[in-house]
């Protein structure tokens, strides 16, 4: 699978953590993105487990673990979003 629609699952993964979070006046964007592969797939079904590590007055900090059906870690993903208010 090509790695860019690991680290877009993993993307939209952790900002629906962070959806959770947000206040009635609140959106978010992405502003920065690491990811670290640490294997290759090329069946199967991915699993992304997301949490949000921190919330602060104008960024958000999320991790994201990229699994494969088996349970092998496939990619982990880092993001800073930053928050937006109407």
């Amino acid at each position: 699978m090509q790695g860019g629609l690991i680290v877009a699952l993993a993307d939209e993964a952790i900002a629906h953590a962070m959806m959770t979070m947000l206040n009635p006046d609140e959106g978010l964007t992405t502003i920065e993105l690491k990811s670290n592969f640490l294997s290759g797939v090329d069946a199967g079904e991915l699993i992304a487990e997301a949490h949000v590590f921190k919330k602060g007055r104008s960024l958000m900090i999320g991790d994201c673990l990229v699994t494969n059906d088996k349970g092998k870690n496939i990619c982990r993903v880092s993001a800073t979003f930053m928050l937006l208010k109407e």
